[in-house]
């Protein structure tokens, strides 16, 4: 729902990049430099720009590329969106903002002495002003050089980037953690590809918690609390709930977020919804009228969605499914038709002059998940949040259209079954009571230790494959069924990220999903299940 619309490591031991450090003030701030010349890139260097754009931020002001590259990612999935504002009016790759509530933007131009209009425009300019703003919050925390090696002291720092404070900047940093965790690979629209490699976290947190209390009088317990300032929605409404509006919010959820609690925002939803895991943040009561649709606001319920308009990568399969199930409780709740007419884009609203949420967004498939039909995959699924609200499809607890990222401090279905899954096979995570404590993080993490996988205790797409293929490795092909088929379907669910129905019947949709799996590991492709394949899923690949 943007205001403005828009198209919307180590430590270098060199002398050389040594040298390329910046001096730092008496406050600890780093000095501002004269902006460097920049020659006209050759169309070799064009290729590879933003990556180099990197190492050199990250060389000239200490700070880890691959946490700068997963800031960034977590920020704009590396789209500078040719200097457009997002609706926080933040710019660039690193989202650099300049608004009442932070000004980053002006910090970054008085580090590095490169011009508004430059750190506005220029990628290369832009990650090098996002690397400042970093180094100057490392600073402040008092980090040395060898404290800024370690990737996992930058948690704090990463905190105070988000421009917000408590629960939300523990999120936000929770979020770029386990991006470092999973790691991640994103084409960015010039064609460079950018990657990070899967790494062990155990970040620094001192006393920041993203332990969240729960929304108050809502239908959707498993969403997160955070009010909006009051100045951007009104106390009760003056009409009957009667529809739901979809939103796009042209930035970062975790921006969002901090843009309804800035006081001059005049702007808010009841609902956000982040793109990676499908974890919802409440920071309206329903029974009050958020500031979101104009002329609809006093009848209308309003879900932000984050991303942009014009990137589908943020229109993940989660992020569907978790908002999904946020609609169909929310008509369930105020008896609204779960039909187009009552579940309407931004741009349907009567009054409304915005676009969101665009020509990428796919109602078909959305309102197939809010309806439940089966066709769009989503089961009896209620879909999921980093929460792990995701109703189960089985019985057993276990089955789900999709696998969220869990970790610690989340609660709900999708904890128990990893509770569940770990104390079966030996590592003890304590009563399964869906609460993801510190018996559950302990467990987690000497699973992930002893399969290989990256220690940081947060439950992803190879702990969840490795987690749920555990078990004997039967031959198993096309016409077979039976419980050893239902745990194959769960860990493709997880390792392909689409949902293959863990029915127990290995039909012509389970034969193609392993096909894919094993095209995608290097395996022999049979569509047989054999040990191989067993082997990979076992191992969390």
């Amino acid at each position: 729902m943007p205001r403005r619309a828009a198209a919307h490591t180590g430590r270098r031991a060199s002398v050389l990049a040594t040298l390329a450090v910046t001096a730092l003030t008496a406050t600890g701030t780093p000095a501002a430099a004269a902006p460097a010349a920049h020659p006209p890139a050759s169309p070799a260097d064009s290729r590879h720009a933003m990556n180099r754009a990197f190492v050199r931020a990250a060389g000239k002001f200490d700070v880890p590329r691959d946490l700068l590259a997963a800031v960034g990612y977590g920020e704009t999935h590396l789209d500078g969106h040719t200097g457009r504002p997002s609706q926080a009016n933040g710019y660039g790759v690193m989202h650099l903002a300049s608004n009442p509530a932070s000004r980053t933007l002006e910090k970054a131009a008085a580090i590095t002495g490169e011009p508004l209009s430059r750190l506005r425009r220029d990628t290369t300019a832009n990650i090098l002003g996002g690397a400042a703003v970093l180094r100057s919050y490392a600073d402040r925390l008092g980090l040395d050089g060898d404290e800024r090696d370690d990737i996992d002291a930058w948690y704090q720092a990463v905190a105070q980037y988000s421009g917000t404070t408590g629960r939300p900047a523990a999120r936000y940093a929770d979020t770029v953690y386990a991006f470092l965790a999973q790691g991640f690979a994103a084409t960015v629209p010039a064609g460079e590809r950018i990657s990070v490699a899967a790494r062990p976290v155990d970040p620094v947190k001192g006393t920041l918690s993203a332990t969240a209390g729960r929304a108050p009088i809502t239908p959707y317990p498993s969403a997160l609390w955070v009010p909006a300032d009051s100045h951007n929605f009104t106390v009760g409404r003056t009409a009957t709930i009667d529809k739901l509006i979809i939103h796009v919010t042209q930035g970062s959820y975790a921006g969002s977020i901090k843009w309804f609690q800035d006081p001059t925002a005049e702007a808010s939803a009841h609902y956000v919804v982040r793109s990676s895991d499908g974890q919802i943040t409440q920071t309206v009561r329903d029974s009050d009228t958020a500031y979101h649709a104009k002329q609809a606001n006093a009848s209308a319920l309003g879900i932000e969605h984050e991303g942009y308009i014009d990137d589908p990568s943020w229109f993940t399969d989660t992020m569907y499914r978790a908002s999904a199930a946020l609609t169909r409780a929310l008509c369930d709740k105020y008896g609204i038709p779960k039909d187009r007419a009552h579940i309407i884009g931004h741009s349907e609203a009567p009054g409304t002059d915005h676009t969101d949420p665009g020509r990428y967004w796919d109602w078909n498939r959305y309102m197939g998940f809010v309806e439940g039909d089966s066709s769009s995959g989503s089961g009896n699924s209620t879909g999921g949040s980093s929460s792990g609200s995701g109703g189960s499809s089985s019985s057993d607890g276990l089955g789900f259209a999709s696998y969220t990222l869990l970790q610690s401090g989340a609660s709900g279905a999708q904890v128990t079954a990893v509770q569940q899954l770990l104390n079966t096979q030996g590592y003890t995570a304590g009563a399964a009571d869906g609460n993801f404590g510190a018996a559950t993080l302990s467990a987690v993490k000497a699973y992930q230790t002893t399969r290989g996988l990256p220690a940081g205790g947060i439950v992803g797409p190879k702990t969840w494959t490795a987690l749920l293929s555990a078990g004997s490795t039967p031959t198993l092909r096309q016409g077979d069924s039976g419980a050893a088929v239902k745990r194959l379907q769960r860990s493709l669910t997880a390792a392909l990220g689409t949902t293959v129905d863990a029915v127990g019947t290995f039909g012509p949709v389970t034969a193609t999903a392993v096909r894919t799996y094993q095209t995608r590991q290097g395996l022999a492709v049979t569509g047989i299940v054999s040990s191989n394949t067993w082997a990979a899923l076992h191992a969390g690949r």
